[in-house]
C-alpha cells in the first residue's frame, strides 16, 4: 500500500512539474509589454545610427551577469548583422576603474572584438588575474599580445579619460542603476531581469533567453515604425487636394 501511494505521488509531482514549465513557457515574453519587460525613457536620447537600429549594452567586466549574458547577446548581435549599431559602455564604477580604462583602452586600439571575451574568462573563470589594478590590467594586456608602451599611453591618454567621463552622462541620461542592461534606438531600455518579469522564478539562463526575445521583439517594433510610410501633414494633404481640383477644371 505504501509504494502504491509513494508511486502515485511521484506521478502527481511529475505532471504538477510539467505544469510549471509550460507556466513558464507560455509566460515567455513573446509579446514584451512597455513597462513590464521593458521600459520607455522619459526623455529619448538622440542616435546617429540612420536606417540602423542602435543598441547600447551597459555591462561590467567583474558583473557575473554580464558575464553570464555575454555569449547570447555576442550571437545575437552577429546575427542582427547590418540591422542594428551596436555600442557598449563600461559602466562607471570607482572599485573597478583599471577595468572601466581596460575597455575603453582596447576600444581605442581596436581590440575589443579579439580581447573582450579573454577579458571576462580571465576575470571568472581563471581567476589568476582579477583586474583590480593597473598593473594587473597592463599584466594582461602584455600577455595578450598588446605593446606595453603603446598600451599604457592610449590608457593614460586624454581620449580614455573622455569616455570615462562619457559612459557616466550616458549612465545618468539612460537611468542606469544595475547592469547588465540594454538601450534600444535611444528609447527603450530592457534588463535580463525586466525581460523575464512575467515568467514567475526562472534561472539566470531562461532570464538571458527572454532579454533576447525582448531583444528581438524591440528591433522588430523599431523596424515596422521605420519602414512604415510617413503619414501625410494636413498642409500637404491639403495642397495636395488643392492640386488635383486644378488638374480637373
Amino acid at each position: 500500500m505504501m509504494r502504491f501511494i509513494r508511486q502515485m505521488t511521484q506521478k502527481l509531482l511529475f505532471v504538477a512539474g510539467l505544469g510549471l514549465c509550460a507556466l513558464s513557457a507560455s509566460a515567455a515574453p513573446a509579446s514584451p509589454e512597455n513597462g513590464k519587460e521593458y521600459a520607455t525613457l522619459e526623455r529619448p536620447q538622440p542616435v546617429d545610427s540612420g536606417k540602423k537600429i542602435e543598441v547600447i549594452e551597459f555591462f561590467a567586466y567583474y558583473c557575473p551577469h554580464c558575464n553570464a549574458l555575454e555569449p547570447l547577446l555576442a550571437d545575437w548581435v552577429k546575427k542582427q548583422g547590418d540591422n542594428i549599431v551596436f555600442k557598449r559602455v563600461h559602466v562607471s564604477d570607482s572599485r573597478v576603474l583599471p577595468q572601466q580604462k581596460l575597455f575603453y583602452t582596447l576600444e581605442a586600439l581596436g581590440k575589443v572584438d579579439e580581447l573582450h571575451a579573454k577579458v571576462f574568462h580571465t576575470f571568472h573563470v581563471e581567476r589568476n588575474n582579477r583586474l583590480m589594478s593597473d598593473g594587473d590590467v597592463l599584466e594582461f594586456a602584455v600577455k595578450s599580445g598588446i605593446d606595453k608602451q603603446k598600451f599604457v599611453d592610449v590608457y593614460n591618454s586624454f581620449s580614455v579619460q573622455s569616455k570615462l567621463s562619457r559612459a557616466t552622462q550616458l549612465m545618468s541620461a539612460y537611468q542606469v542603476d544595475s547592469w547588465p542592461k540594454l538601450a534600444i534606438d535611444g528609447r527603450y531600455v530592457t534588463s535580463p531581469v525586466m525581460a523575464a518579469s512575467g515568467m514567475g522564478r526562472v534561472t539566470e539562463d531562461a532570464q538571458n533567453l527572454a532579454q533576447i526575445q525582448v531583444l528581438d521583439s524591440l528591433v522588430s517594433k523599431i523596424q515596422r515604425e521605420k519602414n512604415a510610410p510617413a503619414a501625410a501633414t494636413p498642409a500637404t494633404s491639403a495642397a495636395s487636394a488643392a492640386k488635383a481640383a486644378s488638374k480637373k477644371k
